[in-house]
């Protein structure tokens, strides 16, 4: 019975984190039209760091204390640069094929984490590069006359998105073998409200009334996002819940369709299925070698 519960909790704190995710892709997409990313990310941040605020004066300010401030800096700017990519990939891709390629961003984040950590390169990690690799051909299709310079410039940005989100992925990693959750959620909004102010000195454009509301949902659901994924994950393990954000694709597949008419591509679907199946087979390669290595007995999920 505890088993099943904080399965079902895990569950319900996942599909938290997927509403979380469309919410923030439809934020985006309805405000790209009128606001630059930077003043975007600026807005969204100094709006994080309001509410991370109060949270911080309760616990007596116990995750604003750091002694790895270039290390944050470090990671942020790698992170600001992804943020600007994806923004700039959902106004120019469908919603669905976003998705599809930030499936690629844990075989970034693996190959960084073996070039500049020090971890190996195995069996699970080849299979994800070679099956990311197949998949993204599968999406890109460069061949057919399909792929306009508009969608081959889209994904080559959302491509970069990726490249920079995996090496957050890998900083991150590395800053969290010192700094709590809560420290590098804080140092996050905070950095970047600071990059984001500096670089929206030269797009910035007098707010609407309207885009408010939208404003406020992307700066929420970035912080819940983060937040539900984080406590799906302490509720089940990692091979457990991770196969469920491949539902994230079909979800957003359908946003875009009901409200932006956007057509459902089988070929993005299948592409995303390939390159899913190489992080599920690499996670699942990472945990059987963990499981070897303290003696226990590998996981069957």
């Amino acid at each position: 019975m505890f088993v099943s519960v904080n399965l079902a909790k895990a569950i319900a704190w996942m599909m938290g984190a997927l509403l979380s995710f469309a919410a923030m892709a439809v934020s985006v997409r309805e405000l790209s039209a009128d606001m630059h990313a930077f003043e975007m990310l600026f807005i969204r941040s100094a709006i994080g760091v309001a509410v991370l605020l109060p949270i911080l004066f309760f616990r007596r300010w116990e995750g604003a204390r750091t002694a790895r401030i270039g290390r944050h800096l470090f990671r942020n700017g790698i992170h600001f640069f992804g943020q600007v990519f994806w923004i700039w990939g959902i106004a120019l891709l469908p919603l669905a094929t976003v998705s599809a390629i930030e499936f690629t961003t844990p075989i970034w984040g693996a190959i960084l984490v073996v070039l500049f950590l020090g971890e190996r390169m195995n069996r699970g990690r080849w299979t994800s590069f070679a099956l990311g690799a197949v998949g993204i051909l599968i999406i890109l299709r460069p061949d057919m006359e399909t792929s306009s310079e508009i969608v081959s410039a889209g994904a080559l940005i959302m491509l970069a998105c990726t490249f920079f989100f995996g090496a957050t992925s890998a900083a991150t990693k590395w800053l969290t073998r010192t700094e709590s959750a809560l420290t590098v959620l804080f140092y996050m909004v905070l950095i970047q409200t600071v990059f984001g102010a500096f670089a929206s000195i030269f797009v910035w454009t007098p707010v609407r009334p309207g885009d408010w509301p939208m404003l406020a949902a992307l700066s929420f659901t970035g912080l819940s996002a983060h937040y539900c994924l984080t406590r799906a994950l302490a509720q089940a393990d990692a091979i457990i819940v991770m196969p469920l954000d491949f539902l994230r694709l079909p979800l957003l597949a359908v946003v875009g369709f009901l409200l932006y008419d956007e057509p459902f591509e089988l070929t993005t679907l299948l592409g995303a299925a390939v390159i899913f199946s190489g992080n599920i087979y690499g996670l699942r390669y990472e945990s059987r070698l963990r499981s070897r290595h303290r003696g226990e007995a590998p996981p069957q999920a």
